[in-house]
């Protein structure tokens, strides 16, 4: 049986090592990051694909950076025929990359060339595209830009956010994978190089991308926060504090105000202007140093001082 070195890290790769285990593949070794603090009490927790490799008893490595470390080695030393990514969290040497007879194929979760990089299902959502879908692919050197393998597209719904989305693309590209690798094994399977000028990026999302723009449509405000849904939040400033957006909709009052105005407070939502005349409406927020909580329970706590004229920044 083919014997198999399976990279990930998140929620997104658990269902695709399950698989691999499933279908009876020789799995030497799951590398995935370190445990991390997470929390305001920063508990050390392991990565969900660690979780998932103890239940299934697989040898574990976790190494804290792996180009020139002793997990490369150890990893080398296996003598896999293949590597199998999904969403591991780093670059992969290229001393690995020309290791496996098979070669080192990646779950990519959007459609190649489109969305390179580390945040391609925040990303879609964010810009607006209506689908996305997961690339089996070669790695190569450069951030994927390996040849294409296969490709399944779904389609990105109205009310879809990212945290939805990571758990659909999961499914497909743990039932695309075990589509794809007999022919990988066998080598029987196509190889499409993909065009260079039809590359688009997606980088890791950063802290300037989650603030909220409110001179931007109300439309582009509404996926920027379902983009940014469960994590890493939008944000916006209000009484000197950042104010976390967790959920809204495009809403229904029209006006002339100065974008970020609340122009509407309804019970279970406000309304804030943006800058196409139109409102975002707010359903669920965190106000700075409190917790999660829906926009209703805001306006009868510590939104309930709100007034129509208030400026968020």
């Amino acid at each position: 049986m083919t014997s198999i070195v399976f990279m990930g890290t998140p929620d997104f790769s658990a269902p695709i090592l399950r698989m691999l285990s499933e279908e009876g593949y020789d799995i030497k070794a799951v590398v995935t990051q370190p445990d991390r603090p997470v929390g305001r009490k920063r508990v050390l927790t392991p990565p969900p694909v660690k979780v998932e490799a103890l239940a299934l008893g697989l040898p574990i490595i976790q190494p804290e950076q792996l180009r020139g470390s002793e997990e490369l080695q150890q990893i080398l030393d296996l003598q896999p025929d293949l590597v199998v990514t999904a969403a591991f969290g780093q670059i992969l040497p290229k001393e690995l990359l020309d290791a496996p007879p098979l070669g080192c194929i990646n779950v990519h979760a959007s459609l190649l060339p489109k969305y390179r990089g580390g945040a391609p299902i925040h990303q879609a959502i964010i810009d607006g595209e209506k689908e996305t879908g997961v690339t089996i692919m070669y790695m190569a050197v450069k951030l994927d830009a390996g040849d294409i393998i296969s490709q399944k597209a779904i389609a990105i719904g109205e009310q879809d956010h990212t945290g939805g989305m990571f758990d659909k693309l999961s499914f497909v590209g743990r039932d695309l994978l075990k589509e794809t690798l007999p022919s990988i094994i066998d080598g029987t399977n196509t190889r499409t190089v993909q065009d260079e000028s039809k590359v688009t990026f997606a980088s890791n999302i950063s802290r300037e991308q989650e603030r909220i723009d409110w001179t931007k449509d109300a439309s582009s405000l509404y996926n920027q926060v379902r983009g940014l849904h469960p994590w890493p939040v939008a944000y916006t400033s209000f009484e000197e504090g950042n104010f976390k957006i967790w959920w809204a909709q495009v809403g229904k009052t029209q006006h002339n105000e100065t974008p970020g105005t609340v122009v509407a407070i309804e019970k279970e939502y406000f309304e804030v202007a943006t800058g196409n005349g139109e409102s975002l409406a707010i359903y669920d927020c965190q106000p700075a140093g409190k917790k999660r909580m829906t926009a209703e329970e805001y306006l009868r706590g510590t939104g309930s001082k709100l007034q129509i004229g208030d400026q968020f920044k």
